[in-house]
């Protein structure tokens, strides 16, 4: 699974942290690794260095599937692993749902017992 991490002008981007996003992603998301194309990161810190609020650190993860539309979420956190572990248990979540929701559809079972 190819994943790309971007950043915004207040974080500074560095190995160790490509390196941790690709870890936290793989180990949440290796379970649907066969569909996900790539997943795209990007990392930013929405009040900037000139303000000190909390929660102000932001991941977003994009999910890329065969055949599907982009599958996207957001985590604001204290800091960035918080903000990535966040999106990441969202992204899982929400391929859980998406996925789930298309395995149903194509189970189903007209009234009359045949498959729709």
């Amino acid at each position: 699974m190819l994943v790309k991490v971007s950043t915004d002008n207040h974080i500074q981007g560095s190995d160790e942290l490509t390196k941790y996003v690709e870890s936290v992603a793989e180990h949440a998301l290796k379970r649907f690794a066969p569909r996900i194309t790539r997943v795209e990161a990007h990392l930013s810190d929405e009040s900037s260095r000139a303000k000190t609020r909390g929660n102000d650190k932001r991941c977003k993860l994009e999910a890329r599937l065969a055949g599907l539309q982009p599958i996207t979420v957001h985590h604001d956190g204290d800091t960035l692993e918080q903000a990535i572990d966040g999106a990441a248990d969202k992204l899982q979540k929400a391929l859980e749902r998406t996925l789930g929701r298309l395995h149903d559809s194509q189970d189903r079972i007209s009234a009359s017992g045949e498959p729709t």
